[in-house]
């Protein structure tokens, strides 16, 4: 089931961390959970993924590792070598794909939250691999026709405030999983 919150509703990141409570708080605490930011700073409307993961970098969060921010991207070109990486470093994993996407033009503005892989490249007809054991997905802009040239007239200040609200969100959930971790661990180990 697909979740749509509304970027410019107000408690839109608490929205978010709640639809993403609802994946995560089951995942086992033997895992690692990884967010993997997936696009480009090249492209204003592919920039999300990047976006999420350099303001989410910042938070260290224990047993999460955030891979893709604006230094280090994660995109077309090396997609495969990332997920090969990640199999052979953190072999019991549970991954959070981030990624831009085009959409219908009522949901532009919207971020959905969902169950299973995504298809980074999807929207520009591109062949990469599925990912992700759950999703975030930010709709910004309208997808259908000259979708490149879309993406790179997307509206900056809408990309920039739906990372702000995914980084929160998404902090706010690793935060609460984490603590339930603690918790765990602390009571086992008496």
């Amino acid at each position: 089931m697909k979740e749509y919150i509304d970027v410019h509703k107000r408690g839109a990141a608490y929205d978010l961390s709640r639809a993403v409570n609802k994946h995560i708080l089951s995942i086992p605490f033997e895992k690692t959970i990884i967010v993997l930011c997936i696009g480009t700073d090249r492209s204003t409307g592919d920039s999300l993924g990047p976006l999420v993961g350099y303001r989410l970098g910042r938070y260290k969060l224990p047993y999460v590792r955030v891979v893709g921010n604006l230094e280090y991207p994660v995109h077309a070109a090396n997609l495969d070598q990332t997920l090969e990486r990640l199999k052979t470093e953190i072999p019991f994993h549970y991954i959070i794909a981030i990624d831009a996407c085009l959409g219908m033009p009522g949901h532009i503005g919207r971020i959905t939250v969902g169950d299973g892989p995504i298809r980074p490249g999807a929207g520009l007809k591109k062949e990469l691999p599925e990912t992700g054991d759950m999703h975030v997905t930010g709709i910004v802009n309208h997808g259908g026709w000259m979708e490149f040239m879309v993406l790179q007239n997307t509206r900056l200040s809408l990309v920039m405030k739906m990372a702000e609200t995914i980084a929160d969100g998404l902090h706010h959930a690793l935060w609460k999983y984490n603590r339930g971790r603690t918790e765990y661990l602390g009571r086992s180990i008496r």
